[in-house]
């Protein structure tokens, strides 16, 4: 078992922020920028073409709530086609707008508010990332298996699709047992570890043999 996880640490444990350019801190920014990551992916679209679209957003100036909130309507439909996320553009377009608007009004653009507010429970922390237009359970599991990287209070998050990755490299299936597999600091980074393992077979098969 050791084996298999220090390969999977290697070979895949980059986060999905990370990857999209994120800094896995507990400031405004990089929290807002997970926030929108996290709406991008829980739509039935690629992660790397999710990624692609946050990325594009970012540089088109939306990576804090004000300036999501600066750019146009048609602004943000162009950033994301511009990252090939075109399926779901307009209506995205609109929910990135709207949720900005809330992170601003009922946090101060500032999502370490909510944390306090939640008086960092992980049920209520939930509910209320689920106000947000487009986070849904999907939204919330995405945010905070990264989330706990910054969040020490949220960990181990391991949702089902980290469980089923961890089936599939015989890992233990008990979160509290899986936690243990790894450093505590280490948890996000093994969690979008095993969420890749749980949706690419080959690179399952790659990390077992």
């Amino acid at each position: 078992m050791d084996a298999v996880v220090r390969k999977l640490m290697r070979e895949a444990s980059k986060t999905y922020a990370e990857e999209a350019g994120i800094p896995l801190k507990d400031q405004p920014a990089a929290l807002f920028k997970l926030l929108v990551l996290a709406n991008l992916m829980s739509t039935r679209i690629s992660s790397d073409i999710a990624m692609a679209a946050a990325q594009e957003l970012f540089e088109a100036g939306g990576g804090t709530p004000r300036g999501m909130n600066r750019l146009s309507w048609q602004d943000r439909v162009d950033a994301l086609g511009r990252g090939h996320y075109v399926r779901y553009d307009e209506s995205t377009a609109t929910r990135l707008g709207d949720m900005a608007e809330m992170v601003q009004d009922k946090y101060q653009g500032d999502l370490r508010r909510l944390a306090i507010e939640s008086g960092r429970d992980r049920e209520r922390a939930g509910k209320l990332l689920r106000e947000f237009p487009g986070i849904g359970p999907t939204g919330v599991d995405i945010f905070c298996r990264e989330a706990q990287a910054m969040w020490p209070w949220l960990r181990p998050y391991f949702d089902s699709h980290t469980l089923k990755g961890a089936e599939r490299l015989g890992l233990p299936g008990d979160p509290k047992r899986l936690a243990d597999v790894v450093p505590e600091k280490d948890l996000a980074r093994f969690a979008a570890a095993l969420v890749r393992v749980s949706k690419d077979k080959k690179l399952a098969e790659t990390i077992k043999s």
